[in-house]
């Protein structure tokens, strides 16, 4: 995967603010007994809105959201409109419920915003901010794969038909020169739609030789004996690519745009946040995920999946037309019209009142 675009390589990395929040008051909140934030008494509405349905996977390239979520980040920000919290394992039924008004804003990744930005004909989301980039890797049996050419011939997971990952691997097979057929996955490398929940038992049992995956599935099938055998990363320049995007549908941003600069206020301190205080905020995280999923992360996928995720604003715009380009070149995507799919207006009013830089929007922004 060379890089796709040359202005790839004038990506510079958006430092994540170093706020004193601790002196802010930031990680003191008040929290039910399932360790919920609660609205705190007296606290006014924004624009007199009762709540803010927020969606995200519970799954750490969505650390913005999990932290923010258990440290009552969000709410803070919110003062009076509760944020309401909705979680989802995939991002098509993410934006099944963003186009029915079930949540207004979500985390999720940039192929389902992309698949769901062009199917509306640019009519349902906007990308407003960045969340994450890495946290992939291609992860085998390394007594039947000790090297990148033997992935050929091999049963290789993602994790669904046309999702970011299974993208990004059709991408690299094509590198190689190699040829599989996009909706079936057959060829030079049978590539086996699985879902994350269910690969680590599917490599146990042989019927998969490896996976290309997202964080912690991948430190999951290290823990099962498998081995890194490439990060997603080292395939990009500067080894930045979006993985998690904040999207909002355009109706609410409209009419609520208080709202959302709340909400973006909160992702900005929560990174700082993580930034600041990374042990305590893995933790955070972990327990979060406890409280979604119903299962913590066992340390030794917990902290390696962790340092190979990084927390950032900015939406890296230019690592989503190409891995849209990707997409259409595996048959996947019609060529898309992407102008439009961001406003990152409310992102950089919140960045220059915090002290950072503006992001940029590859020239996909609004007009």
């Amino acid at each position: 995967m060379p890089a796709p675009r040359t202005r790839l390589t004038a990506l510079a990395a958006l430092p994540l603010l170093a706020l004193a929040l601790g002196a802010c008051g930031y990680g003191s909140h008040k929290t039910d007994q399932d360790g919920k934030s609660k609205v705190a008494a007296g606290a006014k509405k924004i624009d007199g809105l009762d709540s803010v349905r927020i969606g995200y996977f519970p799954n750490l390239t969505h650390a913005t959201a999990l932290v923010g979520n258990r440290e009552g980040l969000f709410q803070k920000e919110l003062g009076g409109t509760e944020a309401k919290y909705s979680q989802f394992n995939a991002g098509p039924s993410e934006i099944e419920a963003l186009n029915a008004g079930s949540i207004d804003i979500g985390w999720i990744g940039p192929s389902p915003a992309i698949n769901g930005y062009t199917k509306s004909q640019g009519k349902n989301l906007r990308i407003i901010g960045g969340s994450a980039s890495g946290g992939v890797k291609l992860v085998v049996n390394p007594k039947k794969i000790k090297s990148l050419d033997d992935v050929k011939g091999k049963k290789i997971a993602t994790p669904q038909l046309g999702n970011t990952q299974d993208v990004a691997f059709l991408n690299w097979i094509a590198e190689q020169g190699w040829d599989v057929d996009a909706q079936s996955g057959k060829g030079d490398v049978s590539v086996v739609r699985t879902d994350n929940k269910i690969t680590p038992d599917a490599y146990k049992s042989g019927s998969i030789d490896g996976a290309w995956v997202p964080e912690p599935t991948a430190s999951k099938l290290v823990a099962e004996g498998g081995k890194v055998l490439l990060d997603e990363a080292d395939l990009w320049p500067d080894k930045k690519f979006v993985i998690t995007n904040i999207i909002v549908k355009q109706s609410f941003l409209k009419e609520h745009p208080k709202v959302v600069e709340a909400v973006l206020r909160g992702a900005v301190r929560t990174n700082a946040w993580i930034e600041k205080n990374p042990d305590k905020a893995k933790a955070a995280a972990n327990a979060q995920l406890k409280a979604d999923s119903g299962k913590a992360l066992p340390a030794e996928v917990l902290d390696p999946a962790w340092k190979s995720i990084r927390t950032t604003n900015d939406p890296l715009a230019a690592t989503l037309e190409a891995e849209a380009d990707h997409a259409v070149k595996a048959g996947l995507l019609e060529e898309p019209d992407l102008k439009g799919i961001y406003d990152l207006g409310p992102l950089n009013k919140v960045l220059r009142a915090e002290g950072g830089s503006p992001v940029d929007d590859a020239g996909l922004g609004v007009k």
